[in-house]
């Protein structure tokens, strides 16, 4: 027996019922030979870790752009973020935390620039939309190369949790349980530290919070993370099989689903959308909007591969798959070359 062999049948043998155990995977798209020591899920999570969409999340805006600190959430120590609450979760309802760290490292590697306002110019200007989660699942399929192979060949699993990562609806949509978890987990870590964030910038304070929903969660960062986090794996332990052994849909409490949500809402008003950040948001939507409406008149001048696209997938395609994998600072100097004289930049 080999180590992966011996990996297998120890996860068969400890793992809950409920878990997605490598064995029982769906498999990839393209079949490919076995390793000799990691599971699909552990070879999914070295990809997405190899892979130059998941290094470029160091220069993505979480949601201060060019916040003049380094203390801010970007959207790879997020993603880090999400990744660690997903595995205290998982590991306490015995799951599988492979599946669970594949997904959690590649959701958000479809991100645009600029936070959700590039994500927004983007949706605007594409007759066909685009959404964040979809593009990611794009970015893992298209765009992201192994070896000399378009596309990381990721398992059904790990690309189903990728895609249904996003939403707010009190259960979770995805196929595995691991999955879910990771809907949760990112809404658990972008609402509580998007807080922590902001007041840090000096914009909110604790005593800003509406008492209504911080009595449910807790008055302090460390407090609600708990109450979330202890709420969904007490909801989790008591979930079962369903009658032709389907897997059971996870869900906080509803008091705390409420009151998170409650927050979620008011940290939209006050800051996401409010006046807040709105200058920064303008600006950013412009840079991102002049790019796009520049590589759309000249294709050419984009890398030959997002040129392929563009022939292959028509221009509006192209065009967003080369920005939305730009980062804040590239697409800030591509715009400055693109409008200001040479003379001025440097």
């Amino acid at each position: 027996m080999d180590i992966r062999e011996t990996i297998l049948a120890r996860e068969k043998a400890n793992l809950s019922p409920l878990a997605a155990c490598a064995a029982d995977t769906c498999g990839r798209e393209t079949p490919e030979p076995e390793d000799n020591i990691r599971t699909v899920y552990m070879r999914d999570r070295d990809r997405v870790i190899h892979s130059k969409a998941f290094r470029r999340l160091k220069h993505k805006t979480q949601v201060f752009i060019s916040p003049g600190s380094d203390h801010y959430r970007t959207r790879l120590t997020h993603t880090l973020e999400v990744n660690q609450i997903a595995k205290t979760i998982g590991r306490a309802l015995n799951l599988n935390l492979d599946l669970i760290e594949a997904i959690a490292l590649a959701h958000d590697v479809g991100h645009t620039p600029f936070a959700h306002c590039g994500e927004e110019v983007l949706n605007m200007r594409m007759q066909e939309g685009f959404k964040h989660n979809e593009n990611s699942l794009r970015v893992l399929k298209r765009i992201e190369a192994h070896g000399k192979r378009r596309g990381l060949n990721l398992t059904r699993e790990v690309l189903d949790g990728v895609l249904h990562h996003s939403g707010f609806s009190a259960s979770g949509k995805a196929l595995t349980l691991e999955g879910q978890i990771i809907r949760f987990a990112d809404k658990i870590a972008y609402v509580q530290h998007d807080i922590d964030d902001t007041i840090r910038a000096g914009l909110l304070e604790e005593e800003d919070l509406p008492d209504k929903y911080t009595d449910v969660l807790g008055h302090s960062l460390s407090d609600r993370l708990t109450t979330l986090v202890e709420d969904l794996v007490q909801e989790g332990l008591a979930l079962s099989p369903g009658p032709d052994g389907e897997k059971p849909k996870l869900s906080f409490s509803q008091p705390v689903h409420e009151a998170l949500t409650g927050l979620r809402a008011f940290l939209f008003k006050e800051v996401y959308t409010g006046d807040v950040c709105q200058k920064e948001r303008e600006r950013a939507s412009f840079v991102v909007d002049f790019l796009f409406s520049h590589y759309l008149k000249h294709p050419e001048k984009m890398p030959d591969f997002y040129q392929q696209i563009a022939v292959l997938e028509g221009r509006e395609r192209g065009v967003a798959d080369y920005i939305s994998g730009m980062t804040d600072n590239f697409c800030v100097a591509l715009y400055k070359d693109l409008t200001m004289p040479r003379s001025f930049i440097g």
